[in-house]
């Protein structure tokens, strides 16, 4: 892992997030732009973009949020690699100070073997300016604009946002159900695909298409590639002109409340302390992914990419793995 500060990692990714905005339609727009790397986010990223909303969430410039990704995918998650083997086997002078902007020497982290080692982390990944669920705590209307891979973090603010435009080829789902079994977001997903659906993506691991969210009443709309970025403006410009900012603000506040009563940050807790159970999690047999000592040694990508071949092939994550029933 990077032992940059935080603010370091926020300049860093400053060239991989574009922010825009039009005032006279008072539309703002977030592009990820990370080439060859699928749009992954990495820990400035996710900082950078919460500090985004949270700014959008105040500016008066700002009725319409569209989050979108350059070139064939919206994302497809987090940057694994960049925390190595920490959840599992930190060394010494491993720790998250970095994904919670402390960049203070005096503040001694948690010591590897500890529970808090990591539920620091994954209970941090509940509040908002962590980047994982800012949508959640954002006033005004939040468009995501799906496309390709829409996996792990990506997923996280599909199921956050107002609005969901979505390309014909688009895939959702979390890559971590196959290699841990949780995300920071399950609450959310649950409480917006169904149980019985939701259910399936969980048990099994595999993606599901747009065609299928629609189903499931998650997506707003679904169209070709090539109508995808006029059908996002549609909605959003649709959005920009309806009842003034404060009318929006007000309709939000109801929203948010409600989805508090239905547990949705309870749900982001509950998963924080799940999630910092993965040391305790121990593997049927030998055909299991090794999340103990060494079982990345190849890398945690690579260990993922390796074992959704023993999947069906339609039930694969990677496009080139699916293309293979063809």
């Amino acid at each position: 892992m990077a032992k940059a500060s935080a603010a370091e990692l926020k300049r860093e990714a400053a060239q991989f997030v574009r922010y825009e905005k039009d005032r006279a339609r008072k539309i703002a727009t977030v592009t990820f732009d990370r080439p060859g790397k699928a749009n992954t986010t990495t820990i400035g990223m996710r900082l950078l973009f919460g500090e985004i909303v949270h700014k959008a969430n105040i500016d008066d410039d700002v009725k319409v949020l569209v989050i979108r990704g350059a070139g064939q995918d919206l994302g497809s998650g987090g940057d694994i690699n960049e925390h190595g083997d920490m959840y599992l086997n930190p060394g010494e002078e491993d720790n998250f100070l970095p994904d919670l902007e402390i960049d203070d020497p005096d503040v001694r982290y948690p010591p590897p073997g500890s529970y808090r080692f990591l539920h620091g982390l994954t209970d941090h990944y509940a509040k908002g300016y962590a980047g994982n669920r800012p949508l959640q705590e954002f006033k005004k209307i939040s468009i995501v604009e799906a496309k390709g891979y829409c996996y792990g973090w990506h997923f996280y603010q599909c199921a956050d946002a107002d609005l969901i435009v979505s390309s014909d080829d688009a895939l959702f789902g979390h890559p971590s159900f196959r290699y841990a079994g949780w995300g920071p977001r399950m609450w959310q997903w649950l409480e917006m695909v169904g149980i019985r659906r939701f259910s399936e993506m969980l048990f099994t691991g595999r993606p599901f298409t747009a065609a299928e969210m629609m189903d499931c009443n998650f997506v707003n709309s679904v169209v070709p590639r090539d109508a995808l970025e006029a059908e996002t403006d549609k909605y959003a410009d649709a959005c920009a002109r309806t009842r003034p900012l404060d009318v929006v603000v007000a309709q939000k506040t109801f929203i948010e409340a409600y989805k508090q009563y239905r547990g949705e940050y309870m749900g982001s807790l509950m998963t924080g302390w799940l999630e910092g159970m993965l040391p305790l999690m121990k593997n049927d047999h030998d055909g299991d992914i090794n999340l103990g000592a060494g079982g990345f040694d190849q890398g945690i990508a690579h260990t993922v990419k390796n074992n959704d071949l023993n999947y069906p092939p339609e039930w694969r994550l990677s496009r080139a793995g699916r293309a293979q029933q063809r």
